[in-house]
């Protein structure tokens, strides 16, 4: 059996879309963040079991709690902005029939305002997301990836993402998760500097939009480019505001 998790928080607007990608699935569950909106009434609409836990800033461990609170032999993470197209539907149910395999990479293939992006750090995205439970756990308070045990396979389908239908949203989710990137590299011991500030942008920009061919993706790779290069500059600022133990990092 398939269970297929998702982690929301006012997803309202993205959640239809993404359960209906989702039916194949044996069960679906949300988990949900104590939002605001109509996510956990959708998601029951929908036929999803909803449970509310607080994410408290660690992206792995909500990952971990849902990993617990599924009943079946595999999970399928998907984010709310993201949808599982049929073909990709018709390789997962068959894939989970193999032995020989404990988890498998999804491509995630970016679209943003009517433009597939090819380049730059979303042109060539591999994601595991699909594993039998009890194979592994999520490490990563932001950023967090699926560490699992056993042989891992790539499945052909692309997993399609939705992300920022607006640039305000964009600005939102970076300045959440620079956030949440710069408490998790004060806990590791690392500190910032004024050189960092200046130059982790410009090195990030420089590499998402000429040596990862960024430009190519027209003006939404140039956008996307400019707002990664914006998400490492609130990073290293609000890193460097903590170990001065100055408000403002939120």
């Amino acid at each position: 059996m398939l269970t297929a998790v998702i982690l929301a928080k006012n997803e309202a607007r993205n959640l239809p879309a993404c359960l209906k990608s989702l039916q194949f699935a044996d069960q679906i569950l949300v988990i949900d963040d104590n939002s605001a909106d109509q996510t956990v009434q959708i998601a029951k609409k929908h036929g999803a079991r909803a449970i509310t836990h607080p994410l408290s800033g660690d992206y792995a461990a909500q990952h971990n709690f849902a990993i617990s609170a599924v009943k079946s032999g595999w999970i399928l993470f998907v984010d709310a902005d993201e949808r599982v197209s049929q073909p990709l539907a018709a390789e997962i149910t068959q894939a989970i029939t193999r032995i020989e395999y404990t988890g498998y990479y999804l491509r995630r293939l970016d679209q943003l305002w009517g433009r597939q992006l090819h380049y730059g750090d979303t042109g060539r995205v591999w994601l595991l997301r699909l594993a039998r439970k009890g194979a592994g756990q999520w490490s990563g308070r932001v950023h967090e990836t699926w560490n699992i045990i056993g042989r891992t396979k790539r499945l052909k389908s692309p997993l399609d993402h939705l992300p920022h239908p607006s640039v305000v949203d964009f600005l939102h989710r970076i300045n959440f998760y620079s956030t949440l990137r710069a408490e998790e590299l004060q806990t590791q011991g690392k500190k910032s500097s004024l050189v960092q500030i200046i130059f982790y942008p410009l090195f990030k920009f420089l590499r998402l939009y000429i040596l990862s061919l960024g430009f190519l993706d027209g003006i939404q790779g140039f956008i996307h480019a400019m707002m990664m290069a914006f998400y490492s500059f609130l990073v290293r600022g609000k890193l460097w505001l903590l170990s001065k133990d100055i408000p403002g990092h939120q």
